[in-house]
């Protein structure tokens, strides 16, 4: 049983997001491995986003936003800071808490690989229509609202 393409049900819709997230992850991975980030994995990548578009973050932020388990978030943070991709300090108002920077050569990385996936994605977008690419970007933007409970979130 198939709901019309203009009304889809609740279901139909997760299933897409469920289907569609997962192969868009697989090209942006390979993207990123192919220019500028083939030493880091995705959830550095994304470490190293989020630090930057969040200076002075802790790590248990970022863990949260990566989704992993604060000794694991530890270890990989560590990865980071031996390649000198990320600066990890004590926060002077609390000393408990652990403040991360991107260095120059972490957002020099960052942005290689940023803008050569961005080059790829562009290219594999070109082949849509102007309305299709319209209704995808009207429909990110949604997501992002719907996922990030409206604000503007450095998700990545």
């Amino acid at each position: 049983m198939q709901a019309s393409a203009t009304r889809p049900s609740v279901r139909e819709c997760a299933s897409e997001i469920l289907d569609v997230v997962p192969l868009v992850t697989r090209v942006i991975r390979a993207e990123m491995r192919k220019y500028g980030a083939k030493e880091l994995s995705l959830p550095q990548y994304r470490t190293l986003a989020f630090a930057y578009k969040n200076e002075g973050t802790s790590l248990s932020e970022v863990g949260d936003h990566i989704g992993l388990a604060l000794p694991t978030m530890s270890m990989l943070v560590d990865g980071l800071v031996a390649s000198g991709l990320v600066n990890r300090r004590t926060d002077p108002d609390d000393r408990r808490r652990m403040t991360l920077t991107v260095t120059e050569a972490g957002c020099k990385r960052l942005e290689s690989a940023r803008a050569a996936t961005m080059a790829n994605l562009e290219e594999e977008l070109r082949q849509l229509s102007a309305p299709d690419r319209a209704t995808i970007t009207l429909a990110m933007r949604i997501l992002r609202g719907v996922f990030t409970g409206g604000k503007d979130s450095a998700r990545n």
